[in-house]
């Protein structure tokens, strides 16, 4: 699942607005922030579906600290978390030189969470990035 951010925003007399930083066109709104939470799922998830359609590239979900930081963010409302299933990535295999020391300790701990080799590089690289 992938976790992109919907940033919420209201002006006096107006209803709820909804835009992601991470997609720029895609906007939404509602009357309640109950009402734009389940709104800006549907209009994220058929932004995708349409973008796929196209064969567009679907962004990385920025940082929630980097979208807080902009001033064009600064007087949302409320910055809501929306989870898309079923983005996958073209998968590509890499050779890479690792000490062997360092390699065992991944080995080890990708074991202990669980994971595989390529699942826990790929989730440390993620988190770095």
């Amino acid at each position: 699942m992938t976790n992109y951010i919907a940033v919420v925003h209201k002006d006096f007399a107006t209803e709820y607005g909804v835009s992601f930083p991470d997609f720029p066109g895609c906007v939404t709104g509602g009357s309640s922030l109950d009402e734009v939470k389940e709104i800006a799922i549907e209009a994220l998830s058929g932004h995708i579906k349409t973008m796929q359609e196209f064969s567009e590239k679907i962004p990385r979900p920025s940082k929630l600290d980097d979208i807080i930081a902009d001033p064009d963010y600064a007087n949302s409302v409320l910055f809501i978390v929306v989870s898309i299933s079923g983005l996958k990535s073209k998968i590509v295999r890499v050779n890479i030189t690792l000490p062997e020391d360092v390699l065992h300790q991944i080995d080890v701990t990708a074991k202990n969470r669980g994971m595989s080799r390529s699942s826990f590089l790929t989730h440390a690289a993620q988190s770095l990035i």
